[in-house]
């Protein structure tokens, strides 16, 4: 394979003059290679969007190759339904780059080019995910038999719910269980003895833990990607349970699914720093979301019927405001205006919020605006002619308020505000008693911060 290069070399640096004739076997060579290499790339583009019917199960990793090893091991021996592995490893400074080529492709695997913590391993797996249904595992953990089978069972067994877990020796909350073994080897007939499918054995929960998650991939499509403002790890995954939970789906723990975790291995090894990030990400949490199962409540209450009855479809989106202008990984910026997104051809000098192509993708596509179309749209929302729509307004009840047609939205933190850009629009000129008699549709919240594309 490498006499080929050479020969090329030398027939492109033929001197003028030469009489020498190229090799006919060579031309017929590159030319077919090019060929072939051009058709693989269309097949390739062709089948991007081409899904199976099974799980894609993806294991975000940072060094512990060994670890990773043993999980991977596990998912091979005690798997029966269709899968697929995505490892996602966070710049691993050990061997386990080199493990994960030595698969020979029995797995698929991305290395980043630097650590983006568990939000950013676990997000560039669902980019590369093929399943109709998605399951997050941690690298430290062992599957067991019928691990999968019973955890699948759960999810399809109603449409309202949102996410299943296992129980397991080691993790926060209701998901830790007891356990009589002693060593590995004696985990395997405790696991079988659990795993036995059992329908009363299933417990609605307020959280999962993102130590194993499974969901649907259109729950995925709703809900978007982990978000990355939670560095390295840790708060990520309550924040993914309050964002399925606001569009009203349930978490369900499937107590005859058992898996043995080894117990968050990576975030140990960070020593010192563990406090330092899990204070940090907890700060980031509490300022997006303030106290998140009040907004979680007042759904569940009577806030929902005051909601449009498309929230189920529109999912997370739901909660977005309109008469922005956003864009996903792409320079093209949309307006959304009437739930629908429309490119504006020419200069925006307005404030644009990136958001993730699976969520920008959930609205859409309208007609175009021009430039001189869309700075007039953006002056009607400035001035005082639309005093009911794309303005913020202070509430009675101390919260500021987003009007949208003619409705007034809470605006449930100042992360939420900031980040949709509201802060610098110009404040509604309306009483206290003009915004209190406004009807009220559903809270907006923050859209996630997303460092990287596929």
């Amino acid at each position: 394979m490498r006499r080929k290069p050479r020969r090329v070399r030398r027939l492109h640096a033929k001197p003028r003059g030469s009489n020498r004739r190229a090799n006919p076997s060579e031309a017929s060579y590159q030319s077919g290679y090019e060929a072939g290499y051009h058709q693989g790339v269309q097949a390739g583009y062709s089948c991007y969007d081409t899904l199976f019917e099974g799980t894609s199960i993806i294991i975000p990793s940072y060094n512990q190759a060994n670890y990773l090893k043993s999980c991977i091991e596990s998912i091979m021996e005690n798997t029966e339904l269709p899968y697929e592995i995505i490892v996602v490893d966070n710049a691993s400074t050990d061997h386990t780059a080199d493990y994960l080529k030595s698969l020979n492709g029995q797995v698929r695997f991305r290395v980043l080019p630097q650590n983006y913590g568990f939000a950013g391993a676990v997000n560039a797996g669902l980019m590369m995910a093929k399943g109709t249904t998605l399951l997050i595992l941690n690298n430290d953990t062992l599957v067991t038999l019928n691990w999968l089978e019973n955890l699948m069972i759960c999810l399809n067994s109603d449409p309202h719910i949102g996410m299943v877990g296992p129980v397991t020796n080691y993790i926060s909350g209701d998901q830790q269980i007891s356990v009589s073994y002693q060593d590995i080897e004696e985990m395997a007939e405790f696991a079988r003895m659990n795993n036995v499918s059992d329908p009363k054995r299933w417990q609605h929960t307020d959280r999962l833990p993102g130590f194993c998650l499974l969901f649907r991939r259109e729950l995925f499509e709703k809900t978007g990607f982990l978000d990355e403002g939670f560095e390295v790890g840790n708060f990520e995954d309550d924040d993914f349970n309050v964002r399925v939970r606001l569009q009203g789906y349930s978490l369900v723990i499937a107590k005859d699914s058992f898996i043995h975790h080894f117990g968050s291995v990576s975030m140990k090894a960070l020593g010192e720093q563990l406090e330092e990030i899990n204070n940090r990400n907890m700060v980031f949490y509490m300022n997006k979301w303030g106290n998140p199962y009040e907004w979680i409540h007042q759904l569940k209450d009577g806030l929902k019927h005051m909601a449009e009855p498309s929230l189920i479809e529109k999912g997370e989106r739901a909660f977005y405001p309109e008469a922005v202008a956003v864009k996903g990984t792409g320079d093209r910026i949309f307006w959304i205006e009437n739930g629908v997104r429309r490119p504006i051809e020419g200069v925006w000098n307005g404030a644009v919020v990136r958001i993730p192509q699976v969520q920008l993708r959930r609205w859409p596509i309208g007609d175009a605006l021009s430039e001189v179309e869309a700075a007039a749209v953006w002056t009607t929302i400035q001035d005082d002619s639309t005093p009911f729509h794309g303005k913020v307004a202070r509430g009675m009840d101390g919260y500021n308020y987003y009007l949208e047609h003619g409705f007034k939205r809470k605006i449930i933190t100042e992360a939420a505000e900031e980040g949709w850009a509201l802060h610098l629009r110009a404040g509604a000129r309306l009483t206290a008693e003009q915004i209190s008699a406004l009807p009220e549709g559903l809270p907006l919240i923050p859209a996630i911060k997303l460092r990287q594309a596929l």
